[in-house]
């Protein structure tokens, strides 16, 4: 009896290590460049290309955070540098998918490749280093606190001491919604992907809406990345985005492309990244831990196929 009491004990205090307030502030953190890169993506989707080339973006988004941040001695030189790399990504992806009609999936490919293999090339060739490069000259984000809620022990530990991407993120999912669904820019770009044809003879270029599309999605993604490397840690390591794009690229489906559904299944994703990271804490080993997520990512997918197959089948049937 004892005995059990003792292990009753044990787990209740595993328990309450990993399920505590810091899961939830972990959860918005690691949710952050799920969330931006998500926000992006659905852009493209909507326009009618599928960009699995974000995980790539993401990752020169770390890199070009950390190089701008290290030499111009700014975080803010980081970020904007970050972006600027991933506009010039997105164009690419435009220009190859739009104007060449290349294959979406074997661009997005591409990129993924040319960016592991560039970020090494480069983390070797400039700072002479292998797998990973931190320094004290690198500016990390700002963290922001807000004095209202200081005094609010639940409230302090969930929304103060984030970088400030985290509350652009939840900002962004406002305007993306607002953009795509309340004005006519928004019902152009989604023309765009479902009527080109129409749009077309309305004499707006579904051409330019996809252009508009494509480079914001780079841009966000390298946000998503500058975030990673510079907001939720201060280094670059190669392989950086951890196959975060393709993560992103799930909470895209199972929000339907629907920025505040996609906003929904990007913070689910990144409790379950969270949850690993915490679960390490109580001496669960990392191999298993950083399954998790990619579990709940696969799980989640079969669930929403199962839901779509059933609607399409009841559907049918009620057409019969």
């Amino acid at each position: 009896m004892q005995e059990e009491r003792l292990n009753k004990r044990q787990v209740k205090g595993m328990l309450k290590q990993v399920l505590n307030l810091t899961l939830i502030q972990h959860t918005i953190r690691t949710a952050t460049p799920l969330i931006l890169a998500a926000l992006g993506g659905l852009l493209t989707e909507h326009a009618g290309m599928l960009n699995i080339g974000m995980e790539g973006m993401i990752l020169l988004g770390s890199f070009f955070g950390v190089l701008g941040s290290y030499y111009f001695g700014s975080s803010l030189a980081g970020v904007v540098l970050a972006g600027l790399v991933g506009l010039v990504v997105g164009l690419i992806f435009a220009i190859f998918v739009i104007d060449l009609k290349s294959d979406e999936f074997i661009v997005g490919i591409a990129i993924n490749i040319f960016a592991g293999g560039l970020t090494v090339f480069l983390l070797r060739s400039i700072f002479g280093v292998k797998g990973a490069f931190s320094s004290p000259d690198i500016i990390p984000l700002p963290r922001l606190n807000f004095p209202g809620i200081s005094s609010i022990p639940f409230l302090n530990v969930i929304l103060n001491n984030h970088s400030i991407f985290v509350y652009l993120s939840w900002i962004f999912v406002a305007l993306i919604y607002i953009y795509l669904y309340k004005t006519p820019y928004g019902i152009w770009l989604r023309a765009s992907g479902e009527y080109p044809e129409a749009l077309e003879t309305a004499g707006v270029s579904p051409k330019k809406m996809k252009y508009i599309g494509s480079i914001v999605c780079g841009i966000l993604c390298g946000f998503a990345g500058s975030h990673l490397s510079l907001g939720y840690l201060t280094l670059f390591t190669e392989n950086m985005s951890a196959n975060r794009g393709f993560v992103a690229l799930a909470a895209i489906i199972f929000g339907t492309a629907n920025p505040i559904k996609t906003f929904a299944a990007a913070l689910m994703f990144g409790f379950f990244d969270a949850l690993g990271i915490r679960l390490q804490v109580v001496g669960v080993p990392s191999q298993f831990t950083q399954m998790i997520p990619y579990v709940a990512t696969i799980v989640a997918l079969f669930i929403l196929t199962k839901r779509q197959l059933a609607k399409k089948k009841r559907d049918r049937e009620g057409a019969a």
